[in-house]
Formats: C-alpha cells, sequence, structure tokens
C-alpha cells in the first residue's frame, strides 16, 4: 500500500514539474534529486568500506549540472551578438564545461585524497567518488538537455513511461510466474519471466503511445500542461496544425526494447552495489520504495540511450510544424 501511495503522489508531481517548470526550476529539482542520490551512493560506499571525498562529490556534483544547463540554454537558442560578446563565461561553459569537469576531476580527487591513511586508500577511495559523476550526475544531467529541446518534455514522458511500465510489468509478473532466476547472486528476487515480460510491456505500451500521440499531446494541451512547439525541419509538413509524425513500427520496438533492456541492466547495477554493502535499501526517504537512487536506478542507465536515439533520428518525431 505504501508504494502504491508514494507512487500516486509522486508521479503527479513530476509530470507537472516536467511541463510546467521554466528550465532553470526544472535544473534546481534535478539538482536537488541528484545531491539525494549522491548521498545514498556514498552512504553505500561507505557501507563497503571506503572513505569517498563527500564534500568535494558534492561541489563536483553540482558544477556537472551547472555544465550541463549552460550547455542546454545555449545550444537550443541563437544567442545576439550582445550575448556572443558579453557572456564568455556561458560559451566556455558550453564547449569545456563537461570535458573539464570529465577529465580534471579525476585528477582533482586523487590530489584531495594523498591524506588518506593508510596511501593504499588513496586511489580506490578517489575512484569511487569519481563514479558518482557518470553514474548520477551526468545521467541525470541528460534530463536537462532533453528537457530543453522543443517538446522535450513530451519526450521525456514517453521515455519514463516505458521504463515505469516496465519496471510493472517485471514486477507483478515476476512474482506471479517467476521461476527461472535472472541472477541469483545479485537479486534473487528477479527472474527471466519478468524480464521478458517488461521488455514485451515496454514494446507494446511503446508502440500504443507513439500510435496516439496526437491523441496523447491534445489531451495534454487541454489540460494546460503541453503548447506544442514549433519547429519547421519536417518535410512534407504534418496534414494538421501541429500533428506528429508516426515513427516507424520497427524504429518503435527498437526504442522501446533498447530502453527497457538498459533500464534492467540499471537495476541490476544498483542491486549489486547494495548487496555488496550489505543493505536493503538505498536510503528511507520514499516509503515503499526505498531512498532516492532505488527509484532512479533504472532512469539513470535509459536516460543515455534516451537520448542517443533521440538524436539518431527519434527527434523528428517529437518535432511539428505549426500552421500560422
Amino acid at each position: 500500500m505504501k508504494r502504491v501511495l508514494t507512487a500516486v503522489i509522486l508521479i503527479p508531481i513530476v509530470v507537472i514539474a516536467l511541463f510546467k517548470a521554466p528550465l532553470w526550476l526544472f535544473t534546481l529539482l534535478v539538482f536537488g534529486v541528484a545531491v539525494l542520490a549522491a548521498h545514498e551512493y556514498f552512504g553505500i560506499v561507505k557501507a563497503q568500506g571506503y572513505q569517498p571525498l563527500v564534500v568535494t562529490g558534492y561541489i563536483l556534483v553540482g558544477l556537472s549540472v551547472a555544465a550541463l544547463y549552460t550547455f542546454a540554454t545555449v545550444s537550443t537558442r541563437q544567442p545576439t551578438e550582445t550575448e556572443l560578446k558579453g557572456q564568455a563565461l556561458y560559451w566556455i561553459a558550453y564547449f569545456w564545461g563537461i570535458p573539464a569537469i570529465t577529465f580534471l576531476s579525476p585528477l582533482v580527487l586523487l590530489l584531495l585524497s594523498l591524506t588518506r591513511e593508510p596511501l593504499s586508500k588513496a586511489l580506490p577511495d578517489a575512484a569511487v567518488s569519481y563514479l558518482c559523476l557518470p553514474y548520477v550526475a551526468f545521467t541525470l544531467g541528460i534530463l536537462i538537455l532533453l528537457r530543453s529541446y522543443p517538446n522535450g518534455a513530451l519526450y521525456l514522458l514517453y521515455l519514463m513511461l516505458l521504463v515505469w511500465c516496465g519496471d510493472i510489468a517485471a514486477y507483478y509478473v515476476g512474482r506471479r510466474m517467476g521461476k527461472n532466476k535472472l541472477a541469483p547472486r545479485i537479486s534473487p528476487g528477479k527472474t527471466w519471466e519478468g524480464a521478458v515480460a517488461s521488455v514485451l510491456a515496454a514494446v507494446i505500451i511503446g508502440a500504443l503511445l507513439f500510435h496516439f500521440i496526437n491523441s496523447v499531446a491534445e489531451l495534454l494541451q487541454r489540460l494546460g500542461l503541453f503548447t506544442p512547439a514549433a519547429h519547421a525541419i519536417i518535410w512534407p509538413p504534418p496534414t494538421s496544425p501541429w500533428a506528429f509524425q508516426m515513427a516507424p513500427l520497427w524504429f518503435i520496438a527498437l526504442y522501446a526494447a533498447s530502453v527497457n533492456v538498459v533500464a534492467q541492466f540499471g537495476d541490476l547495477v544498483e542491486s549489486a552495489l547494495k548487496r555488496g554493502a550489505g543493505v536493503k535499501d538505498s536510503g528511507t526517504l520514499l516509503p515503499g520504495h526505498g531512498g532516492v537512487l532505488d527509484r532512479i536506478d533504472a532512469l539513470l542507465f535509459a536516460l543515455p540511450v534516451g537520448l542517443i536515439f533521440y538524436i539518431a533520428g527519434m527527434s523528428q518525431y517529437f518535432s511539428v510544424t505549426v500552421a500560422r
């Protein structure tokens, strides 16, 4: 019951923030989730006997989110001549923000870890501290990038629905019909039957979502959550004022299956981290769900794949031409 009530409360909040929050506020919310997830990650790491550089880790998470926000704001609009001259820091962050953090933060962490006693802890403590960035900060930062694109909120909603529906299918089918263990050493409760049901559910839900994408968009518009963004890259243009193009079924199936499979890997990875640390949940913040990391573990792996598909061609199916 707690699990259902928590979901009933959280899902509307997530949807409203996704569609209605301005990008700067959405970024702050993502940062808050990233800090909570990083806190739980560091707790798991400490339970395994490591001593991560926590304060430095939080600072690097904040810098990562700020760099991705800057990248999103600069890359999705045409700057004026004044901005080109006066916002040098924006362009530095645009070109060098994430690369600088990626390549320099390991060196900073290694230098700071030299104070560890014994020195044999210096390398592992620096390594587990750095892993928080690609595992939590960079992946959650993709939310900001995708949200900044035209109709990016709708794309993210579809991505999240595929992850959530797959997770629900795996949970209930696995409990009722699961007999063959998927990874007993990592997560004894997961079964092959649940994993297969998860993939099939994601493909079916994906096909339905894309088939009714215009109906979904119209419903969201009537609810005051969604306003289609015009994009003049579709040719020939849609026949209705703001109709979305229908993606090919094979592409939808490939997209949904890929997102689902990597999401299941994300769940297994977090289960392995927790089992190695001897803890059941990453935290207790969400009743019935455990911690924040428990709730977003699948999404952390799904977001990079979602970004790859968006760049590889899915973006055109979330772009519309508004008739004038």
